[in-house]
């Protein structure tokens, strides 16, 4: 784990002394979501296709992304053993965006048919497909990719941080494709932000609430928890409860009115995580830790090193 300090330092650490970096009144902020099995391979017009679910709708249709597009076009069919999805219509955002209905026969599940849906840069299934979840995801399975910077988090680490008086707080937002879309734009500010769901519950607002009133910092795991407070900010540093989309799209210059620290992975270029990650630290202090992590050997992406910092004053 690299720190980056508040004086412009840069600390090499370990994921271990996260606790040490909070204080007692503290709350962290995790994205409690867990990962469907969301990519599903079969046959199209007698060669292989997938797609990758991205939104459940009503009626047993999905949100996804198709591959190869050119074949899983309005009307195509892609099936496997107990399965069919029809390809409905397109939708605009992306080039691969699909509506599909998808039917299972009697028994199956969409566990025992699809697979947990590693970034295209893992080659391999995971024996257990439990570690590409988080230690605290919990309910319904309905994201399309991890919220990896909680993969750092142990079920130890996080009592001893319930031992130090940090409290835990749970949001959720539905990692979709807004989260893994590149940017594509001349501009960053050009950018489309597709929607994503979020919840924040009345009992997580109070308690981050709670914790701004006494003085403690939020903290938040991930930049999907980052998105999700500061789309409910209450105008006090605190938020409000309450459930919908968003399409907020956190870059230099926006206001961040909720979060204080940041735990996060290390991003791609021309992704909308990195520049969340540009605007939050500041774009001057995240070039220099880019620059420290390549040269002493860090990790980068889903299952790398992470950084925590404190948002730039």
């Amino acid at each position: 784990m690299l720190v980056l300090e508040r004086g412009g330092g840069l600390l090499d650490s370990q994921v271990s002394d996260l606790p040490e970096a909070l204080e007692p009144g503290d709350c962290l902020v995790v994205n409690d979501t867990r990962v469907r099995a969301a990519r599903l391979r079969g046959v199209v017009a007698e060669r292989a296709g997938e797609l990758l679910l991205l939104r459940e709708l009503p009626s047993g249709r999905y949100r996804a992304l198709a591959r190869p597009a050119r074949v899983l076009r309005p009307g195509a069919v892609l099936a496997g053993q107990g399965w069919r999805a029809a390809v409905e219509v397109a939708w605009e955002g992306h080039a691969a965006g699909r509506e599909v209905r998808l039917e299972l026969d009697a028994g199956v599940s969409l566990d025992a048919i699809g697979e947990v849906p590693l970034p295209p840069y893992l080659k391999e299934q995971l024996d257990d497909s439990e570690r590409y979840q988080t230690v605290y995801s919990r309910g319904p399975a309905v994201s399309a990719a991890a919220p990896t910077a909680g993969l750092h988090l142990t079920r130890a680490l996080l009592r001893k941080m319930e031992t130090r008086g940090v409290s835990l707080c749970r949001v959720q937002l539905e990692v979709g494709i807004a989260t893994f879309t590149p940017i594509r734009t001349p501009t960053i500010e050009a950018h489309p932000m597709p929607a994503e769901r979020f919840r924040i519950a009345p009992a997580a607002a109070a308690l981050v609430n709670r914790t701004r009133a006494h003085g403690g910092r939020v903290v938040a795991v991930g930049t999907t928890a980052v998105r999700c407070l500061e789309s409910s900010p209450d105008g006090e540093g605190g938020v409000r409860s309450g459930s919908g989309e968003t399409e907020l799209y956190l870059r230099p210059g926006s206001r961040f009115q909720v979060v204080d620290g940041l735990l996060t992975n290390f991003h791609q270029p021309r992704s909308s995580l990195l520049v969340l990650v540009s605007g939050f630290y500041g774009g001057d202090r995240v070039k220099l830790a880019y620059h420290h992590a390549l040269e002493h050997g860090y990790r980068f992406l889903s299952f790398g090193d992470c950084m925590f910092g404190w948002r730039e004053a």
